[in-house]
């Protein structure tokens, strides 16, 4: 038996060792934390569906109110209707928007459970924000509007009651010295009224027939009868009858507007002070008086009546006035009220509907 042993021949190099090759490291993908895609998507569904129930709300609205007396809704049930409409439009709207933004979002696989609920409820908010945006920027004239009207009516009224309480002395005085169109020609129509007081008996009833061509004490004449000829005015008679004045429409038109004009001037200056002074009452008593036939006591008595029913009316008015700015600066605070508190129910339902909409991605 042969005891020899052939090693095994060698390389130049010595024995044949083994390369080990180290495979590369390959880093994951990194995710995102914000699904862009995902947030407009669910931001234009709920801006959409938004002005959908928008349109439909004020479809609904002006349905349901009328100009008539007892027909329609009440004020209150108006508001409170909208309110409601409002609310569920801001639920449904960023319901929709918020779960859009959940479910199509990327699908995080590295993460913690708590990570990922938090992402979610920022891709809902963040949703929500733009859609808000959107829709501001869609319905800036209508916003405008809503949040305006009460502040713009307010102002309105609030001028109108400042005009007419005041009566802005350059309108008034241009107004009265151009014609008769100023804003106070009815109480100066009211001072130069004619005066017109009858008898208490000629006031019951009409004068018998005949009884005009009658001498006291005397039946009816005939009608053939000539006219008796007409009385001659002695000192007597013209203290019992005194010749009649001159009518506001007789006189020159020129000196009738001029005086028309410089009495539209003082009841001006009035209503810009406490009253009339006592010189003013008294020139504007002997310009009745001399004008309508009245005594002056009687025109005195006229001139205070006017003026106690003037500054009586205009205080109505202003307090009419006051009234409907209140009332609009009210219904413009709740407004914004009722708006700023349906926003953060939006808010808060687009975040929660995202954590609704991401676990059903995740599933």
């Amino acid at each position: 038996m042969s005891t020899r042993f052939d090693p095994p021949e060698r390389g130049p190099l010595g024995p044949d060792v083994a390369t080990v090759v180290t495979a590369p490291i390959v880093a994951p993908p990194s995710e995102s934390a914000v699904s862009w895609g995902a947030i407009f998507a669910g931001a234009a569904a709920a801006a959409a569906l938004s002005l959908v129930l928008l349109i439909l709300g004020v479809g609904l609205g002006l349905s349901s109110v009328s100009p008539w007396s007892f027909e329609g809704v009440s004020k209150e049930t108006f508001g409170w209707s909208s309110i409601i409409w409002l609310t569920f439009t801001a639920l449904a709207a960023s319901g929709l928007g918020g779960y859009l933004a959940g479910r199509l979002r990327t699908k995080w696989t590295q993460i913690h459970g708590d990570e990922t609920y938090f992402r979610d409820t920022a891709h809902g908010f963040v949703s929500w924000a733009v859609a808000t945006l959107l829709t501001a920027g869609l319905l800036t004239s209508a916003i405008g509007g809503v949040l305006g009207a009460g502040a713009k009516v307010a102002g309105a009224t609030a001028g109108a009651a400042a005009s007419t309480a005041g009566v802005a002395a350059a309108g008034a005085g241009s107004a009265a010295a151009a014609a008769p169109e100023g804003d106070l020609n009815y109480w100066v129509d009211s001072l130069f009224r004619n005066a017109t007081n009858p008898g208490p008996d000629a006031a019951g009833a009409p004068p018998a027939p005949g009884a005009l061509g009658a001498a006291p004490g005397n039946g009816p004449t005939d009608p053939a009868a000539p006219p008796p000829p007409a009385a001659t005015a002695g000192p007597r008679n013209a203290r019992m009858a005194p010749p009649p004045r001159p009518m506001p429409g007789h006189g020159p038109m020129g000196d009738r507007r001029e005086v028309r004009a410089e009495v539209n001037r003082i009841i001006v200056n009035s209503l810009q002070g406490d009253g009339l002074d006592p010189a003013d009452t008294q020139y504007l008593s002997q310009l009745i008086a001399r004008d309508t036939g009245m005594s002056p006591a009687e025109a005195q008595a006229r001139v205070t009546d006017v003026q106690t029913r003037m500054r009586a009316a205009l205080e109505k008015a202003k307090n009419t006035a006051k009234q409907a700015a209140d009332d609009a600066r009210k219904a413009t605070a709740y407004a914004a009220l009722w708006l700023f508190i349906t926003l953060l129910i939006g808010a808060f339902f687009a975040s929660l509907s995202a954590t609704w909409g991401g676990r059903r991605r995740d599933l």
